[in-house]
């Protein structure tokens, strides 16, 4: 089925956007086919990426809402979240685990999620009415290869 608000879309945030699936393709690609020594360093630029993407997510969020002349009271706190989660998903990396599942798991689940707020954010005449259909597109696209990412087993 047509995106029915492709038509008002910038075709640049289309196609950048997906791009911005590249990175995240290539370490599962690392991870799956690539020699032993790539797992563990693709496992971690997925982290890395995924968690700057979530990030980015929270920064779109707040300017959003301040662009807005009366943004609801909650979309200041919701768009400072992913930067907070994204940091204590790191703690099990910091304390030595060595093992990035739980973290990859975390923060896929919660971009999948993401559109949630983007749903709200557009209901609330704060976002364009085409940001909900891209959104939505590039978290399954994020959001399910970190989670896939994070089932690999690893060969260690």
């Amino acid at each position: 089925m047509p995106d029915p608000d492709s038509s008002a879309r910038p075709p640049a945030a289309r196609l950048l956007g997906l791009a911005g699936l590249l990175p995240q393709l290539a370490a599962l690609g690392a991870a799956l086919v690539g020699p032993e020594a790539w797992f563990f360093p693709a496992l971690a630029t997925a982290y890395l990426y995924a968690v700057l993407i979530f990030s980015f997510l929270g920064g779109t969020w707040w300017g959003l809402a301040a662009r807005s002349a009366q943004p609801p009271g909650w979309c200041y706190v919701v768009a400072v979240l992913p930067s907070l989660i994204a940091l204590a998903s790191a703690v099990p990396w910091m304390t030595g685990d060595p093992w990035p599942q739980p973290s990859l798991m975390l923060i896929g689940t919660l971009i999948l999620l993401s559109p949630l707020v983007d749903r709200a954010l557009t209901r609330a005449g704060m976002a364009p009415e085409w940001w909900l259909g891209l959104r939505v597109q590039l978290s399954v696209g994020l959001g399910l290869t970190t989670l896939v990412l994070g089932l690999i087993p690893s060969p260690y």
